[in-house]
């Protein structure tokens, strides 16, 4: 666990309070990527303890939810918080999705609720409150969670995004929504390839594809890469060295 913090740039903390939290979380966006490149490289995503630290820390790589967010959960565990891992339904556009889809965990500190998520690309900075309605500032926008049944809907500037299940799983529970989103040709992570991170100055770098697109306060800059340029752009802007380029299973 001191590699892990290393690999995100942070201090072990003295007390596992909502300070640390914040900092631990703005710490992992900033380092570690959300990506789908094993699915374009043939890779079979493991959901064990082991195979988590291997690819986060010892391979120095990022991953989507049930990845970053299930690695999370084992060192805010080791830092002393309890961590509950949940399900979430994605808002599609038109509805919520199928149970499992996502994976966000449940932090208490000192008796208050928090979200914490570092595992769905342009989200959240911090942990944001889960017993509150009151919309909630943070450095990436306006974020809300209301209650629906006994489910919780947490909404961001743009919208709804995802509505949680309250009763706490096991990471093994998300496996079979793991596998169909590595084998599906219905799944977004088989139809195209993203590898993204939260910047230094509150934006985004992400290597969709061929594209390299960089966010923040100056605007919006793209361009489009060569595949020698695109190993280089995974290496410099995301400390991922890979030997070939990565392609989508069922390119859209």
């Amino acid at each position: 666990m001191d590699d892990y913090l290393t690999r995100i740039g942070a201090a072990r903390p003295p007390r596992a309070d909502l300070a640390a939290l914040r900092t631990l979380q703005r710490a992992h966006l900033g380092t570690v990527p959300f990506e789908n490149l094993s699915i374009g490289l043939g890779e079979t995503v493991r959901l064990d303890d082991e195979g988590l630290l291997d690819k986060i820390v010892g391979r120095r790589r990022g991953g989507f939810c049930y990845e970053v967010n299930g690695a999370f959960a084992l060192l805010l565990r080791d830092l002393g918080y309890e961590v509950t891992l949940h399900s979430a339904r994605t808002w599609n556009g038109k509805r919520y999705g199928f149970p499992f889809d996502h994976l966000v965990l449940r932090v208490p500190v000192d008796g208050v609720p928090w979200l914490v998520d570092v595992g769905f690309g342009r989200f959240a900075h911090h942990p944001l409150r889960l017993d509150d309605t009151v919309p909630q500032d943070d450095p990436g926008g306006v974020f809300g969670v209301a209650p629906h049944g006994d489910e919780l809907d947490v909404t961001g500037p743009d919208g709804p995004e995802y509505r949680i299940d309250p009763r706490p799983y096991a990471l093994g529970d998300f496996g079979p929504t793991c596998w169909y989103h590595q084998t599906s040709p219905e799944s977004n992570f088989t139809r195209s390839l993203t590898c993204s991170r939260l910047t230094d100055d509150g934006g985004r770098l992400t290597l969709a594809k061929d594209r390299l697109i960089r966010t923040g306060a100056g605007g919006r800059e793209e361009r489009t890469l060569t595949g020698a340029e695109a190993l280089e752009a995974y290496r410099t802007g995301f400390g991922i060295v890979l030997s070939r380029v990565p392609a989508p299973k069922f390119p859209a």
